[in-house]
C-alpha cells in the first residue's frame, strides 16, 4: 500500500477512535449527570409603603453535579389578586454553582392603585393573594431542562400606622389665646419598615376649628416601633369660642384630627377623634 494511502487510513482510524471516545464520554457524562432540583423557598417583602411593595419570590436550585450549570431561559409572570403586575427575573446566563445551592430571586413591584380602584380598600386587607407562573430552563449535558415556577400564596398587606393623641399640655394662656402642646404617638403595626412622609390635617377642639397640625417627614419607622412627637399649636380664642372655655379651665375636651398620612407618595385618609384631658 502506498505511503500516502497508508497515512490517510491511519488518520481515518484515529478519527473514528476519537469520535467513538467522545461519544463514550458523552454517554458517560449523561449517565453520571444528576438532575438538579428546584424548590420554592419563600415570598418576602423587600420594601413596602402604603403605595406599593416589592415582593420577592425566592426559589432554591440545588445542583448535585461536579460542574456548574447556566440559566438558559426564563418565562415568568406574577399576579396579585388576579391582576398581572410587572415582574423581574434573574439574569440569563447566571451560573449555578457546582455541588451547591443557588438562590433564584424573582422580584415584582406591586402598585396597589393597579390592584384596587381605592387604595384604602386594599390596605384594609390583612393579606393579598399572589400567583406565579412560568418556567426556567437550565443548560445541562442533557440539553436544556425546564423547571416549573408555579406557586400560589399570600403576602402581608401594609397596615396604616396607628396614630393617637396623648393628654395635651397648655403651656401659655392669655386673654387672646393659648399655646398647646399636642403629644402624638405614631406606631408602625407592620413586621417590616414603613416610610412615613408625614401626617397633617385640620384640628378641632370641643367642636371648634383651632388650626392645622403637621409632623413633617418622619422617615422610616422600624417594625413595631413607636415614634412620639409633640406638636405645638397657637389657638386664638376669638375664632374658637368653644375651645376657649376648655382651655382656660383645663379638664376634658373632644379632640378631632381630620387629615392624611403620606407614605410612598400615597395619601391615606386619617381620622382621629379622642376625649382628652388638657393639663396646665
Amino acid at each position: 500500500m502506498p505511503m500516502k494511502n497508508r497515512s490517510l487510513l491511519v488518520l481515518a482510524t484515529l478519527g473514528l477512535v476519537l469520535l467513538a471516545g467522545c461519544a463514550s464520554l458523552k454517554r458517560l457524562a449523561k449517565g453520571a449527570f444528576q438532575k438538579p432540583r428546584l424548590t420554592f423557598k419563600q415570598a418576602r417583602l423587600q420594601k413596602a409603603s402604603l403605595a406599593d411593595a416589592t415582593v420577592d419570590l425566592v426559589y432554591q436550585l440545588e445542583n448535585p453535579n461536579p460542574l456548574g450549570l447556566n440559566l438558559a431561559s426564563i418565562d415568568y409572570a406574577f399576579f396579585v389578586e388576579g391582576k398581572q403586575v410587572v415582574a423581574g427575573t434573574p439574569p440569563k446566563g447566571l451560573t449555578i454553582a457546582a455541588r451547591g445551592k443557588s438562590e433564584l430571586v424573582f422580584p415584582a413591584n406591586v402598585k396597589f392603585a393597579d390592584i384596587a380602584p381605592v387604595v384604602q380598600t386594599f390596605l384594609n386587607k390583612d393579606t393579598a393573594q399572589y400567583k406565579a407562573q412560568g418556567s426556567v430552563g437550565i443548560q445541562t449535558p442533557l440539553g436544556v431542562l425546564r423547571f416549573p415556577l408555579e406557586h400560589e400564596g399570600t403576602f402581608e398587606v401594609p397596615k396604616v400606622p396607628q396614630v393617637q393623641f396623648e393628654s395635651p399640655r397648655i403651656t401659655n394662656v392669655t386673654l387672646q389665646g393659648a399655646t398647646v402642646e399636642f403629644p402624638l404617638t405614631v406606631k408602625n403595626r407592620n413586621s417590616f419598615p414603613l416610610p412615613v412622609g408625614g401626617i397633617s390635617g385640620a384640628l378641632k377642639v370641643a367642636g371648634s376649628s383651632v388650626g392645622n397640625l403637621s409632623t413633617g417627614d418622619l422617615g422610616l419607622l422600624e417594625p413595631g416601633s413607636t415614634r412620639q412627637l409633640s406638636l405645638p399649636l397657637k389657638i386664638n380664642f376669638l375664632s374658637a369660642a368653644a375651645a376657649a372655655n376648655a382651655l382656660r379651665s383645663g379638664g376634658n375636651a373632644q379632640v378631632k384630627l381630620d387629615g392624611q398620612l403620606l407614605s410612598g407618595g400615597q395619601n391615606v385618609p386619617l381620622d382621629v377623634a379622642q376625649l382628652l384631658n388638657f393639663r396646665r
